[in-house]
């Protein structure tokens, strides 16, 4: 999957997300692999914005390769395990991260 393939499933997926009770939020993620890139995650008021942009304000930065990224949001893939499997680094709020997985759970 190319980067712009992965964005174009995220925002399909943003749709059905419920972030209702969520009035902001900033994550960028940074895929290290086959095709690296950047892209963020911006929730403000209680809407969701994903662009291939890096975010410098960011409350935390996730960095994995692709195929987990997608395991996780298919829920083939816990946070928690991916994080302390190494397969997962968050730089910043981690509590940001939690948060966010729990998120896209729902």
């Amino acid at each position: 999957m190319t980067m712009q393939e992965l964005l174009d499933m995220l925002k399909k997926m943003a749709v059905d997300i419920d972030v209702s009770q969520t009035d902001f939020m900033a994550i960028q993620f940074n895929i290290k692999d086959r095709d690296p890139g950047v892209f963020y995650v911006e929730i403000r008021d209680h809407k969701i914005s994903i662009e291939p942009y890096e975010y410098n304000d960011r409350q935390c930065a996730i960095t994995m390769k692709m195929d987990n990224l997608i395991k996780l949001i298919n829920g083939k893939l816990d946070a928690v395990a991916a994080f302390t499997l190494g397969k997962l680094k968050v730089d910043g709020d981690i509590g940001k991260a939690l948060e966010f997985s729990k998120l896209i759970k729902k």
